[in-house]
């Protein structure tokens, strides 16, 4: 984030780059820096004559080349942006010699997706030394809620640490499909009120009650009877509740619950940052602690990777997921 804002801030400032390499698994970063780059760089008047979008499935570094070495007309820039450009990958080494040497009034933009160049290579090199060499790496998911919550932090919202963990449960950590839900939430809700796990199961579907997080908390308090309707709702709405998906998340838990036991210092920031969780969520792992020794923990683990094969088709292949998630909540409580 904060490379982004620099590259941004080196724009606004006029420290304009003639290659600007945009590459990586997260394309989030790379359509809106590129994005910024394609309404920025030049006025409205001056686009017309000066901008081309070009696509890799459909050009060669040859003609991106070609392109790039023309001059401006009646501007002193001119942007060109490369979209697909990792379909460009066998070839991308033809660039070198332009790179070596780039146009000073072009603006090369390439946005080099689910992939990056080899550092070794020559073009990495005399990308890095003339230009702008930007790499969108993945999110991990215990990241991403954060990540919702210092976005809509800068447009003057806020949400609460649930409602964030609810979006990445339902959503994943695709940076893009995210953003696009939270514009939807910034259009009805307004600055002054904290988006609510309420809210998103209004706005986007997401039901508060019954999900994978409640799930998890009913099962740490062993409160069979929540869990037990949460995994009903589950069997009615299998494509809405992967069986995969619970597993995982229940699986993650009780390893991090296992690291807890292990923990000396068990004061909220520590556990917090030794976990990689949020604060709020710290309590969760203290009562499941109690109501789960380690021992206890460690069968668990056994239980929930011998229940992920079954839900795979290996050793349970007649099971419903209903009866797959019914086994599952009885070998836990």
């Amino acid at each position: 984030m904060k490379e982004v804002k620099q590259i941004v801030s080196d724009i606004k400032s006029g420290n304009i780059k003639p290659i600007y390499f945009l590459m990586g698994e997260e394309s989030y970063y790379i359509d809106k820096i590129a994005e910024y780059i394609e309404k920025n760089v030049l006025s409205e008047e001056e686009r017309g004559f000066n901008q081309m979008v070009m696509y890799g499935k459909e050009v060669t570094i040859d003609e991106i080349v070609s392109n790039a070495k023309r001059y401006p007309m009646m501007a002193e820039k001119q942007v060109i942006i490369v979209k697909e450009a990792q379909h460009l990958s066998r070839t991308i080494e033809n660039l070198l010699s332009y790179a070596d040497n780039p146009q000073p009034s072009t603006v090369l933009v390439f946005c080099y997706k689910y992939g990056k160049l080899d550092k070794r290579k020559k073009i990495y090199k005399s990308i890095q030394k003339n230009g702008v060499l930007f790499e969108s790496k993945k999110l991990y998911d215990n990241q991403v809620s954060d990540w919702i919550r210092m976005v809509l932090q800068g447009k003057g919202y806020s949400i609460s640490p649930k409602a964030a963990l609810l979006l990445v449960e339902y959503l994943g950590t695709d940076l893009s499909k995210i953003n696009n839900e939270l514009e939807k939430l910034q259009l009805v809700i307004p600055k002054d009120v904290e988006i609510s796990p309420a809210a998103i199961e209004e706005h986007i579907g997401i039901s508060k009650d019954f999900n994978n997080f409640e799930l998890k908390k009913a099962i740490g308090e062993r409160d069979i009877l929540k869990a037990t309707r949460i995994i009903h709702y589950f069997a009615q709405n299998p494509k809405d509740n992967p069986f995969v998906v619970t597993v995982t998340l229940l699986h993650n838990f009780f390893s991090q619950l296992l690291q807890y036991h292990g923990m000396s210092d068990h004061s909220s920031k520590n556990v917090a940052s030794t976990l990689g969780i949020n604060p709020y969520f710290v309590k969760e792992y203290q009562t499941a602690a109690r109501n789960y020794p380690m021992k206890k923990v460690s069968q668990i683990i056994s239980y929930l990777r011998e229940m992920d094969l079954k839900g795979k088709g290996v050793g349970g292949a007649s099971l419903s997921q209903a009866d797959l998630l019914k086994e599952l909540l009885v070998k836990i409580i």
